[in-house]
């Protein structure tokens, strides 16, 4: 048999509707709570910065919405994407395990944003809005809306983390392509910016940071209006699509996965693969182990708390009932900086607390490692992010050729690294170190959590 495994659906076999998960839950999750009153946040609550049909979508009780057809055409720019057999890292590895990896960095933007930067451009065109805000880590989410906006006619301003603003420039010179207006965060063009800037003048940045410099601006400007890329609810149904197909392309490939691993950190990514699964296994079709897998260095399901806290540094956001290392928290800079966010999804938390999936750590040189690996055996080098994902997997992998089990492990591959080689170029030179994060540390943070709730 060819090493090289590939099952691709038909074009006619995308997904046609989104998969919202609340409804099949055993109990609903906390509602998110108004930073004045501490009541519930209702929909008027959140229109200065999100279009109507993104609000009714984040708040939806149907298990399913439609995905209309201008955003399917876009998709068909690159979806269905692609699920592949791993084959040679098997081989490497000397595993029974059968590993597969459900393939996003094909999209324009090389990643699995674009999944929801779609559909929120779209709504927000729709609506009237002519321009959006929006902060990006690593870059992956601010390359995708700008690209989604380009294609909707909005202006778009981003807010890009400092560390990840000066560790990859290519990414900022990518959003810039797609016509982007891009800052390093924190900024002196927002009095948040302004605020973290005079207290720390030489602050790397954080995505809490970035967060409050956009809905800043997006708050006062009656014609903008904020996009997030990861965390709520709406996001991480968009991203629904990833899970859709690869059940779809398991059944065809004649496996059932017995365990489902992927990177996180505000969740979009690993809810977006995990959820239908998880569907299937709470109607008892199906029984994998579902295992979140975040930085050590930003820890919030394995070592926060589960607590009301702001989405944002500067308190700007509703209350979010989440896993978090307190919104004051400001991660080391790692090169995933797409997973040094705070706080995890609320959803996820929520889905987290009930037991129904598990969560790791990893430092970033295990990390790397694995990327590596996979890059020399798969041939395709992978973002930092699912790095940590791949380094699950390949863990997992080593287990079952301890134990001599067959079995089959999925993950998503949620983008490529063709951006990010100088972070391989660190840990190739020796030059990439895991600083290790301390109770006290964590402890600081924690103690700004809001009272009374």
């Amino acid at each position: 048999m060819s090493n090289q495994v590939k099952y691709v659906l038909e074009e006619s076999e995308m997904p046609q509707q989104w998969y919202n998960i609340i409804p099949d839950l055993p109990a609903p999750p906390p509602p998110p709570l108004h930073p004045g009153t501490r009541q519930p946040v209702g929909p008027d609550d959140l229109g200065p910065l999100f279009p109507t049909a993104l609000i009714m979508q984040e708040v939806s009780g149907d298990r399913h919405i439609a995905i209309p057809e201008a955003v399917r055409d876009v998709y068909r720019l690159w979806r269905p994407t692609p699920l592949y057999r791993a084959r040679r890292l098997e081989k490497d590895l000397g595993t029974p395990a059968r590993i597969y990896y459900k393939y996003e960095g094909v999209s324009p933007a090389g990643s699995h944003k674009p999944n929801t930067a779609v559909p929120q451009a779209y709504y927000n065109a729709a609506e009237g809005v002519r321009k959006l805000t929006t902060e990006t880590g690593a870059g992956q989410w601010g390359s995708a809306l700008a690209f989604a906006c380009a294609l909707f006619g909005i202006d778009l301003e981003v807010w890009m983390v400092r560390s990840s603003f000066d560790q990859k420039p290519y990414r900022k010179l990518l959003m810039e392509t797609y016509g982007a207006t891009v800052h390093p965060s924190p900024s002196d063009v927002t009095s948040a910016g302004r605020a973290i800037l005079a207290e720390h003048p030489d602050s790397t940045g954080s995505l809490g940071i970035a967060i409050s410099e956009a809905v800043e601006v997006a708050g006062s400007n009656a014609d903008t209006r904020y996009s997030l890329g990861s965390v709520l609810n709406h996001v991480l149904m968009h991203q629904t699509v990833i899970g859709e197909e690869a059940l779809k392309q398991l059944a065809e490939a004649g496996d059932t996965p017995d365990v489902i691993v992927g990177c996180t950190s505000g969740g979009s990514n690993f809810g977006g693969l995990a959820f239908p699964f998880l569907r299937e296994k709470m109607a008892g079709r199906m029984n994998p182990v579902i295992r979140a897998v975040e930085p050590a260095a930003c820890p919030s399901f394995t070592r926060g708390t589960y607590a009301y806290d702001f989405g944002d540094t500067a308190g700007f956001t509703p209350l979010l009932k989440m896993h978090t290392l307190g919104h004051d928290f400001i991660p080391d800079p790692i090169h995933a900086g797409g997973l040094r966010y705070h706080g995890m999804s609320p959803l996820l938390s929520h889905i987290y607390e009930l037991g129904l999936i598990e969560a790791v750590a990893k430092p970033q040189s295990e990390c790397f490692a694995a990327g590596l690996r996979f890059a020399r055996t798969e041939g395709i080098v992978p973002a930092p992010e699912p790095t940590h994902a791949v380094a699950a997997a390949i863990e997992e992998a080593l287990r079952c050729k301890e134990t001599g089990e067959e079995k089959v492990i999925l993950t998503a591959l949620c983008g490529h690294g063709l951006l990010d080689l100088q972070a391989y170029g660190d840990y190739l030179h020796g030059q990439m170190r895991d600083l290790e994060l301390t109770d006290v540390a964590i402890s600081e943070a924690l103690a700004g959590l809001p009272a009374g709730v």
